[in-house]
Formats: structure tokens, C-alpha cells, sequence
């Protein structure tokens, strides 16, 4: 049988389950190009492309919206310490757009001290402002727009990921400018490969690591403890199987520390 998106599935703890192989499956003229976030014809024709690689469906009315959500074909996008959602209708997006924006928000609002705002997901064709192009991809839930900051340090932040994870051609990102915002488009396939890639490495990472105990003292975070021994936060929450940032006074923890 064909696979389709709505015939995906995720793993039990959520986190998407494909081959690495995935990522090569599919090429797109010019994915690998000069990158920039000034968008073009031609990236309209890779957002487009993808999304009929995938077999997604341009949802034309909230109704339809509905019954993608009731069968899992779109998951709600929740926000948390590092994501809001500002003026969005339909809070709902392909599973690995909402991994997309967890893994992004995260790693902003530690770099930059403030949260990632996203204020569009999915959009049901009768739904699109007026100025959205007619080719637009925010109709299959593939794609999400970010606010443009007003900080120039986290605008250059986030312009750097983007351009970088385009290269790397697992999205596809655009700059626009009535109103100001960043449009993402998330190639599924190849960003959940991605994904899976960067997990495998870091698993591998830790394992050549030495563990050395650790007693939490008050005043401790994770934060601290990873800076002053040379980690990351991650990397602790990893071989500590611990599921939030949240330690207690007298706590014996390990740290990885390099051999």
C-alpha cells in the first residue's frame, strides 16, 4: 500500500518513527541552492511539490480541519515555556511540524531569553487572508509563520537556523514582510530523518561519556550544573532519563563529563 500521511504513525512516546533512509527517497530540483529567505516562484514549487509527494490533502474548510484532527492527521500545537501562539484559529499542524516548532522553540528561547511566537498553522483554503498566495501550503498543515522580533540579536538567531536548516533542505523558509513574519515550510519526510539522524548522534555521544555522580544542592538547575561541568542540559536529562528540568536539594544525579 501507498503511504500516505494519513496513514502515518508515531512511536508510543510520540517521537516519529522513520528510516533514515527517508531522507534520500526524495529529491527536488534546486533543494540544495543558494539559500535565502527572500522566497521565490521556484520555492513555492518545492513547498507544492512536497506537499503532492506526500499526498497531502488542501483542506478547504474548518469542518475538514476537524475530522484531520479526530484521525490524527493533525496534531495540536500546544504552547509552554518556549512557545506562544498569537492570533492563530486552527492551533493544529502535521506531526513533524509540531516537532519542528518544540525543538526550535527550545533552543530560541534559550539563546535568545524569549519565547518563539507562531501566529499561523493550518489554514482551510476558505480561510486564507486576503494577500496569501494561491499556491500557498498552510492548507495541508505543513507549514507554520514566526513572528519577526523585534530584537536584531534574535532575528540573526533565527534567520541562521533557518538558512542552515534549509541548506540542509528539511524546510523551506521565507521572510515576508506584510506583516512581518517568517514563513516555514516543513518537509516531513526528510525533517523527521533529520531528527532521527541528530537523536542518533547525540545517543551515540553519551554513551562515550564517563558519569560521575552528582548531589543537587539548593540553588542548583540543571543550567548550572551542566556549565560548570562542561554539558549540556540535554545531555544530563539524557543519561538521567528525566522528563523536565525539574531537580530537588539532596537529589544525587549523574554528569556526563568528557573521558
Amino acid at each position: 500500500m501507498t503511504r500516505t500521511p494519513e496513514t502515518q504513525v508515531s512511536g508510543a512516546s510520540g517521537r516519529l518513527v522513520v528510516p533514515l533512509l527517508l531522507l534520500f527517497t526524495l529529491t527536488l530540483p534546486g533543494a540544495l541552492g543558494a539559500q535565502s529567505l527572500r522566497g521565490s516562484q521556484r520555492s513555492l514549487d518545492r513547498q507544492n511539490a512536497m506537499a503532492r509527494a506526500n499526498d497531502f490533502t488542501f483542506i478547504r474548510s474548518a469542518a475538514r480541519v476537524r475530522t484531520f484532527v479526530k484521525n490524527g492527521w493533525l496534531v495540536r500545537v500546544r504552547p509552554n515555556r518556549d512557545v506562544t501562539l498569537h492570533g492563530v484559529s486552527f492551533p493544529y499542524a502535521r506531526p513533524e511540524v509540531a516537532v519542528f516548532i518544540t525543538r526550535l522553540a527550545a533552543e530560541y528561547h534559550a539563546a535568545c531569553g524569549e519565547q518563539l511566537v507562531v501566529t499561523s498553522l493550518t489554514r482551510p483554503t476558505s480561510r486564507q487572508p486576503r494577500n496569501a498566495s494561491s499556491r500557498s501550503v498552510h492548507p495541508t498543515g505543513m507549514a507554520a509563520d514566526i513572528r519577526y522580533s523585534p530584537s536584531r540579536t534574535c532575528r540573526g538567531w533565527l534567520e541562521r537556523v533557518l538558512l542552515s536548516l534549509e541548506k540542509s533542505g528539511v524546510i523551506e523558509a521565507t521572510r515576508e514582510h506584510y506583516p512581518a513574519h517568517y514563513h516555514v515550510a516543513v518537509f516531513p519526510t526528510r525533517y523527521a530523518a533529520y531528527v532521527a539522524s541528530l537523536e542518533a548522534q547525540r545517543s551515540r555521544a553519551t554513551t562515550r561519556l564517563a558519569k560521575v555522580p552528582y548531589k543537587v544542592r539548593s540553588g542548583d538547575s540543571l543550567w548550572t550544573i551542566a556549565r560548570a561541568h562542561g554539558t549540556t542540559v540535554d545531555a544530563i536529562q539524557e543519561i538521567n532519563d528525566l522528563d523536565s528540568s525539574r531537580i530537588f536539594a539532596g537529589q544525587v544525579i549523574e554528569v556526563p563529563t568528557s573521558r
